[in-house]
C-alpha cells in the first residue's frame, strides 16, 4: 500500500490540500492527457465543433489537462517567441532588471529574478525566472484600441504596463516576436473559449461578450539546470500550484518537466509532443461550471543538463465581469456551490497573497538570517 502525504497548496480562499501518492512521477496514459484534434474547430459545421466540444468535456471531467493539435498557430511564430525568451534572458542581470517587476509593477508585470518566488508552501523556492505582460487593448489582434476609447468601466481593470517593452527596446524585435506569439494565443483562446461554451451545453456565444478585453497573459519561464545542490534537496522549477481563469495554453520546450497530479494523488509526466500545445482548467472555469470541470495540480521540475522554456497563456474573462455558476451546471438537485464574484478579484486575491508571503519570508531571513525561515 502505497504512503499518501499531504500537499498544501495556496487558494484565493485560503490553504486546501491534496493527497499525494509516495510513488515516483510517471509517464501519463493517452487516457489521463488525452490529444485532442482542433481541426474540426474550424469547421463551418456546427457537428464539426460539437465533436471538438464532446472530447475536450471528457478530459476537462477527468484530469483537467489534455494536448491539442491543429492549434493554428504557425511554428515560426513559436520559434521566433522561443529565442527572444533565450535573448532576454541571456542578459547579465543588471538589464535584466531594467523591468524588474517587483521594483517597477503595480499588476506582476516584467521581470522575476531565480528564487524570487515560492508558489508552494510545501516544496522549495521556484528555480525559474519569468517575464511577463497583461492584457492591452491596444495590441488586441481582433480590435486594437486607444486605452482612453475603452469603457471606464472595463479600463479601470486593464493591467498592462508600457515599462516591460521600454525596458527591452535594445533587444531587436523582441516586443513584435513576443506579441505576436501573445495576439496567436488570444486568436486560439476565443475561439477555444466558445467550443468550451459548446462542451458545458450553452450558446456557442455565450462568453463573446465577455472576453472583448479579456484576462490574457503571457509568461514566458526559463528554467537553468539545476544545480547539485538544488538536486539534492529536491528543489523545484516551479512549485505545485493550479491556474487561476478560465483556462491555460502551454507551450513547452523539447525538455519536459511539467507534472500533472492524477484524481488518485499519481504525479504524472506530461511529456513535450511535438505540434501541441498543453491545455488546462483554471479555477475560475471550475468555479463557473460548479466543479463539473477539474482545476488540476501541477509543478515543474527540469531535471535535465539543459536549459528549458515553456511560454504559457492564461486566459479569462473581463475582469470587470461578475459571473456566478453557469444556468447548465446547476439544478435542484445540484445547487451553486459559489457565489459571484469578477474574475480580477479572484485573481487579484491570489496574486496579492503569493507576494505578501514571499515578502515576509525574506523579511524574516534578513531579520534572522542564521535562522530556519518556516512556512507563515
Amino acid at each position: 500500500m502505497s504512503t499518501v502525504t499531504k500537499l498544501e497548496l495556496r487558494t484565493a480562499l485560503g490553504p486546501v490540500y491534496r493527497d499525494v501518492l509516495a510513488n515516483p512521477p510517471r509517464d501519463c496514459t493517452a487516457d489521463e492527457i488525452p490529444v485532442i484534434d482542433l481541426a474540426p474547430m474550424f469547421s463551418e459545421d456546427i457537428a464539426d465543433r460539437k465533436q471538438v466540444a464532446a472530447n475536450i468535456r471528457a478530459a476537462a471531467t477527468n484530469n483537467g489537462f489534455f494536448y491539442v493539435k491543429n492549434h493554428g498557430i504557425p511554428e515560426k511564430t513559436i520559434a521566433q517567441c522561443k529565442q527572444q525568451v533565450l535573448n532576454f534572458m541571456r542578459q547579465p542581470l543588471e538589464k535584466k532588471n531594467i523591468v524588474d517587476s517587483r521594483t517597477y509593477s503595480k499588476y506582476f508585470n516584467g521581470y522575476l529574478g531565480k528564487s524570487k518566488t515560492k508558489i508552494s508552501r510545501s516544496e522549495s523556492v521556484d528555480v525559474r525566472e519569468s517575464f511577463g505582460f497583461r492584457y492591452s487593448p491596444e495590441l488586441d489582434p481582433d480590435h486594437p484600441m486607444d486605452i482612453s476609447d475603452v469603457s471606464e468601466e472595463v479600463r479601470a481593470w486593464i493591467r498592462a504596463e508600457d515599462f516591460v517593452w521600454d525596458g527591452t527596446a535594445h533587444l531587436p524585435n523582441f516586443k513584435r516576436d513576443c506579441v505576436a506569439y501573445w495576439s496567436s494565443c488570444m486568436g486560439l483562446a476565443r475561439r477555444l473559449v466558445r467550443i468550451f461554451a459548446l462542451s458545458l451545453g450553452l450558446d456557442e456565444n455565450y462568453w463573446d461578450d465577455k472576453v472583448t478585453h479579456p484576462g490574457a497573459d503571457s509568461v514566458f519561464n526559463y528554467y537553468p539546470p539545476r544545480s547539485v545542490e538544488e538536486t539534492e534537496n529536491n528543489f523545484v522549477g516551479l512549485g505545485s500550484h493550479t491556474d487561476l481563469q478560465l483556462f491555460t495554453l502551454l507551450w513547452q520546450d523539447s525538455v519536459g518537466g511539467l507534472q500533472v497530479l492524477s484524481k488518485e494523488g499519481q504525479w504524472l509526466k506530461a511529456p513535450p509532443i511535438e505540434g501541441t500545445l498543453v491545455v488546462n482548467i483554471g479555477d475560475f472555469m471550475m468555479r463557473l461550471c460548479n466543479d463539473l470541470y477539474k482545476s488540476t495540480v501541477h509543478r515543474v521540475t527540469n531535471e535535465s543538463t539543459a536549459e528549458r522554456v515553456s511560454m504559457p497563456f492564461f486566459f479569462g474573462l473581463n475582469f470587470n465581469c461578475v459571473e456566478g455558476v453557469v444556468p447548465s451546471c446547476t439544478s435542484e438537485s445540484n445547487p451553486s456551490k459559489y457565489e459571484p464574484i469578477s474574475c480580477g478579484d479572484w485573481c487579484q486575491m491570489r496574486f496579492k497573497m503569493e507576494r505578501d508571503e514571499f515578502n515576509r519570508g525574506e523579511q524574516a531571513k534578513i531579520a534572522a538570517p542564521s535562522a530556519t525561515v518556516v512556512a507563515m
